[in-house]
């Protein structure tokens, strides 16, 4: 049993370093919702499971805080209303669970975030594509390729691996991330791209 933890935890530090890559795109998310907070615009996001779970992990960094104290940014989860998901589920369908909802809430300037593991989960694809049918900007946590719900991506934060637990771990680094660069910015230790105000005054 220790050795199978032990290859368990080089599997995760294997992978936490093939992220590597993605912090230009940690950025792109970053800047993104600097600048959509400060046109006060929201953030919405879902997911199914462990996917749900980090989808309002992230909406909770945000609505509170991560490390700083500074002002509360409007995040909110569609994973979280039982009256409402089951609603739409029972009425309609599963798969419309977070589209019905996205079309209801997002408007343009809002950006709409979408975890999952495989990038096939039918209603996290169709909770992206109706985002997109109201004119929100739409972010992807996934692996691989991305699946279908790539196609319905402007950002799409794609972990290398085919493993579900590694993919949701290394879905919490980049949600912990991204909260750094936007906790920074709303701190207001730096602008919206992650500049140091001091170092862009200096300039």
């Amino acid at each position: 049993m220790h050795d199978l933890l032990a290859g368990q935890l080089a599997d995760h530090v294997d992978t936490a370093r093939a992220v590597e890559p993605l912090l230009a795109r940690v950025g792109e998310l970053g800047e993104l919702l600097c600048t959509t907070f400060a046109a006060g615009g929201r953030l919405y996001t879902f997911g199914n499971g462990g996917s749900a779970a980090d989808a309002q992990h992230l909406a909770a960094e945000l609505i509170g805080r991560y490390k700083r104290e500074r002002r509360p940014l409007p995040a909110v989860a569609l994973s979280v209303d039982p009256s409402v998901v089951t609603c739409i589920g029972n009425d309609y369908s599963f798969d419309d669970v977070f589209a019905r909802q996205a079309t209801a809430l997002a408007r343009p300037g809002d950006v709409v975030a979408g975890f999952t593991t495989s990038g096939m989960s039918a209603n996290v694809v169709a909770g992206l594509a109706a985002a997109r049918e109201v004119g929100a900007r739409t972010v992807l946590f996934a692996a691989g390729s991305g699946g279908k719900a790539a196609e319905h991506a402007d950002v799409s934060l794609l972990v290398p691996s085919s493993t579900t637990a590694r993919i949701q771990e290394m879905h919490l680094l980049v949600l912990h991330l991204v909260s750094e660069w936007v906790d920074a910015w709303a701190a207001g230790e730096t602008d919206e791209r992650g500049v140091g105000l001091q170092a862009t005054t200096a300039g």
